[in-house]
């Protein structure tokens, strides 16, 4: 629609030279529909996106001898990993922060830019409340943090063995390839279960706040592959994923956090990148050429050989691409959506609970939070209780007022804990990502059934000269902080094949 059919074919040509394209001059200042507005710029590669995936592609490319420009939203780098500022000039963070076994190319990153780590804290006993069951376990036993419900154990070890026996046949970079791979994706987790448990009401309420901490949608959104995918790419070459380690602090995917908050990775990445990141430049198209791509943002125009889109699939499909980009490619971007989260966390002069004997981590059927956990600085002279409330509950609880918010997630932090302590907190605050213009959601973008078997194929494939990233395009650990650093890392090693 607008765009001639020679047009089409002009582009098809253009890819299959791809090695006289590159030697091709590069696009003017007011080539492929540049604001003539505009200041113009150049480089070998723009970047878009300034989160964890954007900086580490570019920062590879530097390091590969490679100008450079990151285009970024937002006044601020990090994408969906940032810290808020509490009392005692200490951090705490609103968006992604954990790390675990196997995670190994975030940690290798905090490392390289000097950034510690530190326990998260689980020490003691966690609590866990469905209806008329209200109990203090350990995670230190055989289910790790799923608790042991009476009556639901049988189905937790059931479907938790199932679940790590399917996932085993799915590979994590290509699940579209699994054997029985389509009928997987013809049914949601909810589905699933329903054919497989025992006690389905019971189960289905239990995993309601699993799913919505994980990914911020309900176990009905869910494509059943989407989900043993997730949990097949919680591992790396070495060591295969497992439920247990996705959902675990005590080795799991939850177990450590870094020092300082993890959005001070990013943004010591993007000080050794210097003037190379700029800042509030939202890209609204991107337009390719025989000589190369031209991408136009707010206030400036970058000419390029190559482009990487480091933004999640669902904002990527708002840029307007000349020519078209293949249709798989397109309806991808329409069919995954993000995930709806909000982090709420409460602080406190003391994380107390702990003299209590407690970790801070509940599991509770019912809102407004789901999952919480102790997220005080490593020094515990202040503590923070933080949780997640995510899907139906983000539904119910999004559209109200902050302070019914806040009343409403202190109130269940009390009636959790037993302890009237919790209504008192010196600061709250809470982080809307769907309400995030630059975000629309998180941790990360979500599969329904049927588009990873009809569209997954399109999630890494370059089109032309633009490539992708983002932790959903990842190999291993799409949704988390490791995923962001490894798709950087790929899309790194493929422009600079072609450079």
């Amino acid at each position: 629609m607008g765009r001639t059919p020679s047009r089409r074919t002009f582009l098809t040509a253009t890819l299959a030279t791809g090695a006289a394209a590159a030697a091709s001059s590069t696009l003017g200042a007011r080539a492929a529909g540049a604001d003539p507005g505009s200041p113009a710029s150049s480089a070998d590669v723009v970047v878009i996106g300034a989160g964890l995936a954007g900086l580490t592609a570019a920062r590879n490319l530097v390091a590969a001898g490679h100008s450079v420009l990151v285009l970024e939203a937002r006044d601020r780098v990090g994408g969906r990993v940032l810290n808020h500022a509490i009392a005692g000039g200490n951090v705490a963070e609103a968006g992604g922060e954990f790390i675990g076994p196997t995670q190994d190319r975030i940690r290798a990153l905090a490392n390289a830019v000097g950034v510690g780590t530190f326990d998260a804290y689980d020490t003691g006993k966690d609590v866990y409340r469905n209806g008329p069951i209200h109990l203090r376990y350990s995670d230190t036993g055989l289910l790790g943090t799923a608790p042991l419900d009476p009556l639901l154990l049988a189905d937790i070890v059931k479907l938790s063995q199932q679940i790590d026996q399917l996932s085993k046949s799915v590979p994590p970079a290509a699940p579209w390839t699994a054997k029985n791979a389509a009928r997987l994706d013809g049914e949601t987790l909810e589905t699933w279960v329903r054919a497989n448990s025992l006690n389905t009401k019971g189960i289905l309420a239990l995993l309601a706040p699993f799913t919505e901490a994980l990914v911020g949608a309900e176990p009905r959104d869910l494509s059943m592959l989407f989900i043993l995918a997730y949990v097949a790419a919680a591992g790396n070459e070495k060591s295969p994923g497992t439920f247990e380690r996705l959902i675990n602090v005590r080795n799991g995917a939850q177990q450590t956090r870094f020092v300082g908050g993890s959005q001070l990775i990013a943004q010591r990445v993007a000080a050794a990148l210097g003037d190379r990141v700029r800042l509030n430049a939202p890209v609204r198209r991107i337009a390719q050429t025989p000589g190369g791509v031209s991408v136009i943002a707010d206030g400036l125009t970058v000419t390029a050989q190559r482009a990487v889109v480091a933004v999640p699939t669902p904002l990527a499909g708002r840029i307007d691409f000349d020519p078209l980009l293949p249709a798989q490619r397109d309806q991808l971007m329409q069919r995954t959506a993000m995930g709806e989260l909000m982090k709420v966390e409460a602080v406190y002069a003391t994380p107390f609970w702990r003299s209590s004997g407690l970790t801070g981590q509940f599991l509770t059927v019912g809102g407004p939070v789901g999952y919480s956990f102790d997220n005080s600085p490593p020094s515990g002279e202040v503590g923070v209780l933080a949780g997640f409330v995510g899907g139906d509950q983000y539904r119910a609880w999004g559209p109200k007022s902050p302070a019914e918010r806040r009343a409403g997630v202190l109130a269940q932090y009390a009636r959790m804990f037993g302890d009237k302590r919790f209504l008192s907190p010196i600061d709250y605050f809470d982080m809307s990502w769907p309400t995030e213009q630059w975000s629309r959601g998180g941790p990360t973008p979500i599969f329904g059934p049927g588009t990873l078997t009809s569209f997954g194929p399109a999630l890494r494939d370059p089109v032309g000269r633009i490539h992708w990233a983002g932790t959903e395009t990842s190999d291993f650990w799409q949704g988390y902080m490791d995923g962001a650093v490894r798709s950087g890392e790929r899309a790194a090693a493929e422009v600079l094949a072609e450079l």
